[in-house]
């Protein structure tokens, strides 16, 4: 095995802008986003280490601008910048601008760290010591790059240009407009500092994997280059160069849809539904080995998965299936998916609505059972590869089109779960993880409200009807006199209510009048049915405890058909 070589180096800014080096921003890179703010914090760091003095520029204090990591090979100038394209192409833009202040010798001494000329007796091109993404290319070239085309790029009209090209173009004025100011000398002498005595380290590998890795180590705010970035990259850059813009807007509009992590989320959830097993690797090794080994035609790629998952994925994220009728039951299923405690049963959540989008009771039927097969789960504490296992065999299940409510069906949950089920459902579910409480609370107060409650409060809280420690002398002692009978009870939900306002120690013991008239409602009135039901009795013993605990599990297993 080929032991990979990574080397790193610290280099002036002439030789990083020099013959060593050709950048190239790769297409999965985030567009130029740096802005004004951005740009001008760097000039007026650059202008302080210069200072207003005579003092040579070979004596100034060196200036550190971080660290770049790139792909490159030894011996090969090119290499393709997978961290610190904004420093780059700001430096470039900053030596453009100085460039277009001074003139003579030192101008066209400028451009020589800007591109290399090209020579018609060789048969050479310009060659440019930073390449922008393909889509900015060319602009950058001509407005930055070449000679005197500053002005006109600081005529044009924003309305036309992308948000990068807008973002080269504001700093490029906020530049000028600060530098113009200067005497041409401070301006020499800037880009001289510059040229000479700023330093990055370069830190190369030919690898991209471990180029990735390595960004992963020295950016310690966060990785900015996602999976999905690398990916469009790869897929994108293998569509045909006529139809690349469209497949390029395409692949934007659909990461805009969802935002960037969402986004990134969506290439994970693809892979599970090609690979149906726990991820062992990473998402891009699996997504290129699972899913691009299959699905080789970019363009099919696109189209056929990519865009009609992200846009189940959002219908689902966002509960906002829309159809011309039926979509109001399908979007309260899923927000109730949305609460569950995992996310493992989306992925064939997706595959189910990416084929089914066109059939709302289809939808209704399926996403009935997946509720109801995830409650199970989270309330018997599967384990996560029993999730991801059972979600892969239904997985399988919708791609060979099986009959996904036959007995034997993977959606289908077996009498021995429905009985561990309504076994915890009729046990101590106060002492549930809090998270799974919250919901059997809320998916039950629901359903006795007609199943037409919404719950955008701030704050939830269980708490206990008849409270865990009573007071000594209180009514709750001469309602259960029997301790084991009390705390046999107490936890369950015959015994629970919701509230909109975090949980009171200290009214917790209140009596129970006290309770229903200050602490269940407010000005007598409860946004809660399952709460509403308690205040309107008339006391609180046993026997009232049991006869709500059997309505309310009774009601639970009709929810689930249990």
């Amino acid at each position: 095995m080929t032991r990979i070589q990574i080397k790193g180096g610290e280099y002036p800014i002439g030789k990083i802008f020099g013959k060593d080096f050709v950048f190239r921003i790769p297409l999965y890179q985030r567009p130029y986003a740096w802005q004004q703010d951005q740009t001008e914090e760097l000039l007026d760091d650059l202008l302080s280490f210069v200072g207003d003095g005579n003092e040579p520029v070979d004596d100034l204090n060196p200036y550190f601008l971080g660290n770049i990591v790139v792909i490159k090979e030894d011996h090969k100038p090119d290499a393709d910048v997978v961290d610190g394209q904004q420093r780059l192409t700001t430096l470039a833009i900053l030596l453009s601008v100085i460039r277009s202040l001074t003139d003579g010798d030192f101008a066209k001494g400028l451009t020589e760290f800007i591109y290399e000329k090209g020579n018609p007796v060789e048969e050479t091109q310009d060659r440019f010591r930073l390449t922008l993404r393909d889509r900015d290319a060319t602009f950058f070239q001509d407005y930055i790059q070449k000679e005197g085309q500053l002005q006109g790029l600081l005529s044009l009209d924003e309305v036309k240009l992308s948000d990068s090209q807008k973002n080269i173009r504001s700093n490029t004025a906020s530049l000028f407009k600060r530098l113009k100011e200067f005497p041409k000398d401070a301006c020499k002498r800037l880009a001289q500092f510059v040229i000479k005595q700023c330093f990055l380290v370069v830190v190369s590998t030919p690898d991209f994997e471990s180029a990735y890795r390595i960004f992963t180590v020295l950016n310690s705010r966060g990785l900015d280059l996602s999976h999905a970035d690398i990916l469009k990259s790869e897929i994108v850059g293998k569509v045909s160069s006529e139809e690349q813009d469209k497949y390029g807007k395409r692949w934007e509009d659909t990461e805009e849809l969802l935002g960037r992590e969402s986004f990134a989320d969506l290439f994970s959830h693809i892979r599970t539904v090609y690979r149906k097993l726990k991820l062992k690797g990473t998402v891009l090794a699996e997504f290129r080995q699972y899913v691009m080994s299959e699905v080789k035609d970019s363009r099919t790629l696109i189209d056929d998965v990519i865009v009609p998952y992200a846009n189940a994925f959002s219908d689902i994220r966002e509960a906002n299936y829309e159809s011309s009728k039926g979509a109001d039951d399908v979007n309260t299923l899923l927000k109730w998916l949305g609460e569950i405690d995992n996310a493992d049963w989306l992925p064939s959540a997706m595959l189910y609505m990416s084929q089914n989008t066109n059939a709302p009771d289809e939808l209704r039927l399926f996403f009935t059972n997946l509720e109801r097969l995830a409650v199970m789960q989270m309330l018997t504490r599967s384990s996560i590869n029993e999730r991801i296992e059972r979600y892969g065999r239904l997985i399988n299940a919708i791609q060979k089109m099986a009959d996904l409510y036959a007995e034997e069906s993977p959606l289908k949950i077996s009498r021995d779960e429905q009985e561990r089920m309504l076994c915890v459902l009729d046990g101590d579910v106060y002492n549930l993880l809090p998270k799974v409480r919250k919901y059997v609370m809320l998916r039950l107060d629901s359903a006795l409200s007609g199943g037409g409650a919404t719950y955008d409060h701030g704050v939830f809280s269980i708490e206990h009807v008849l409270p865990q420690q009573p007071k000594a002398g209180s009514v709750w002692e001469s309602w259960f006199p029997d301790s084991a009978e009390r705390e046999q009870l107490v936890h369950r939900l015959g015994n629970l209510v919701i509230l909109s306002r975090r949980k009171n120690s200290s009214a917790s013991n209140y009596d129970f009048d006290k309770k229903k008239a200050s602490y269940f409602t407010k000005d007598g009135v409860s946004p809660f049915q399952i709460t509403t039901q308690v205040v309107s009795e008339e006391t609180w013993t046993s026997v009232v405890i049991k006869r709500r605990q059997t309505e309310l599990v009774t009601k639970l297993k009709s929810i689930w058909n249990l």
